[in-house]
């Protein structure tokens, strides 16, 4: 067990020690998603994310897409690799201890039937004279071959009620990371997002405040995909009526209604009533790390690709904290493992290396505890991007990473 002990040991000095600085060096390749071909020439650039998110060095892909960067952050802290293809930006995250990457890229199409809308989330939370509304749209994209669905001009639309005020829209594609993005106005409620949605599950969501008077208001909420299901989450103080809405119950404290099969183009006006204990604004209290990777750059023309604005921080509490219901039901805000299932696997591997040790191959105890130091790390990285993003509290991240150090030091004492 010694050499178990050796490199549970060396991963925890990189964890726990990552915030010292360290020269690095990361290789990668671009791989064409739909051609299946390495991408040769393709622009790449490394962005730092801590300390806000900046660019800090540029390549090109090689004959066989091959690239690297050498620079000091790489390995100590998250870093995003950014491929331009087709002037649209393709990223992929790179944990921190990891010094290498396949960046995924892919043609683009304009046919709108490459994607299709999974399901609508939309959650209410008043607060005071204000009515706060918060919506997620998840999109499914199945193309044969495998395409990124993007129109310059706008290729996700939504509607917002008349009296509403927009506050922030981001997006994500499969590698979870929410993307602050510039809404394209369409006049009379209309917005649009120009984002690349790529093959896989892509979120978007949005959120805006309306008038709350006398603590209730009627909410018209359009449909302009038809959407396989749609689910309305508010604090159990607050009453929701709506069209074929039928109650779920209660979930981690948040009263679930649901509607199957939303028609196309339906205006569906839900009433809401009531008030609620207001929720802690988890992003105003970051420490503005948190532009997005996908889409920082310099300003443009809001019908340009991907630009956003300087800060990824509303979304705020709404999508934060109220949207706990929501990963009950499987519909998760930002894509993580909880720590507490990476503890009962720890000590699930634990158990039978501990009864087992002499008839248990030393290759199969180092693959179980590697497996879950894998989680682990991701874990992590997952746990500091959310508060470079600003979507998590200082003392929600400080709680977290206790937790997942406690896990660390039991897999070293393993």
């Amino acid at each position: 067990m010694r050499h178990l002990r050796s490199v549970v040991v060396a991963f925890a000095v990189v964890l726990l020690l990552a915030t010292s600085a360290r020269a690095g060096v990361l290789r990668g390749t671009v791989k064409n998603g739909t051609t299946g071909k390495a991408a040769a020439d393709i622009e790449v650039i490394l962005i730092q994310l801590q300390g806000g998110m900046q660019p800090v060095a540029n390549s090109k892909t090689d004959a066989q897409g091959q690239f690297s960067f050498d620079n000091p952050s790489v390995g100590a802290q998250p870093m995003l690799v950014r491929a331009v293809y087709k002037g649209i930006n393709f990223h992929q995250p790179v944990p921190p201890g990891r010094n290498d990457v396949e960046v995924s890229i892919f043609e683009p199409s304009k046919d709108s039937k490459t994607i299709s809308v999974a399901s609508r989330i939309v959650f209410f939370q008043p607060s005071g004279v204000n009515l706060t509304v918060a919506e997620e749209y998840s999109i499914q994209n199945n193309s044969q071959p495998p395409q990124a669905y993007f129109r310059p001009d706008g290729n996700f639309e939504f509607v917002i009620p008349d009296n509403a005020k927009l506050q922030q829209v981001a997006a994500s594609g499969p590698t979870g990371m929410p993307v602050v993005q510039a809404p394209i106005d369409k006049k009379k409620g209309k917005y649009a997002i120009a984002y690349a949605l790529r093959p896989g599950q892509n979120i978007v969501r949005y959120s805006y405040e309306m008038p709350y008077s006398a603590n209730s208001a009627t909410v018209k909420v359009s449909t302009i995909y038809p959407e396989a299901r749609l689910l309305v989450v508010a604090s159990p103080t607050v009453q929701v009526n709506g069209d074929g809405l039928q109650s779920g119950g209660q979930e981690q404290g948040m009263s679930v209604y649901g509607r199957e099969n939303v028609p196309v183009n339906n205006v569906m006006a839900v009433s809401v009533s009531g008030t609620a204990a207001p929720l802690q604004n988890a992003a105003s209290d970051s420490s503005g790390g948190g532009r997005d990777a996908q889409d920082a750059q310099a300003p443009a023309p809001a019908a340009n690709i991907q630009s956003i604005p300087g800060r990824l921080d509303v979304l705020k509490w709404p999508l934060i904290a109220g949207f706990v219901g929501i990963f009950a039901l499987g519909a998760i805000l930002l894509a993580r493992k909880p720590v507490a299932a990476v503890a009962g696997s720890v000590r699930a591997a634990r158990a039978p290396a501990n009864s087992v040790a002499a008839s248990t191959p030393l290759a199969e105890v180092d693959a179980a505890v590697g497996t879950n130091l894998d989680t682990l790390k991701d874990q992590l990285f997952r746990l500091e991007l959310r508060r470079q993003a600003g979507t998590i509290t200082e003392a929600e991240y400080a709680q977290e990473r206790a937790r997942a150090e406690k896990v660390l030091r039991e897999l070293v004492r393993g």
